[in-house]
């Protein structure tokens, strides 16, 4: 299946978890990446059960602390 992850189109096997795509992806600081799909976030307690589709547009964001 194909899925875009940060504006690149890739081939995944079918069902793929988000988890498993972060794997993949080889995610710098997993544990402080956000995941939207669809532009809707996923909550990371859900990152192992929430399989992707084929056609989803995954994005991984990341909050940067800073300022006075």
């Amino acid at each position: 299946m194909k899925i875009t992850v940060a504006g690149e189109t890739k081939e995944f096997d079918d069902g793929i978890s988000v988890s498993k795509l972060i794997e993949l992806e080889n995610v710098e600081t997993p544990q402080y990446v956000t995941v939207s799909v669809n532009e809707e976030f996923v909550d990371s307690g859900a990152f192992g059960s929430t399989a992707l589709k084929d056609g989803d547009n995954v994005e991984f964001l990341y909050f940067m602390g800073g300022g006075r």
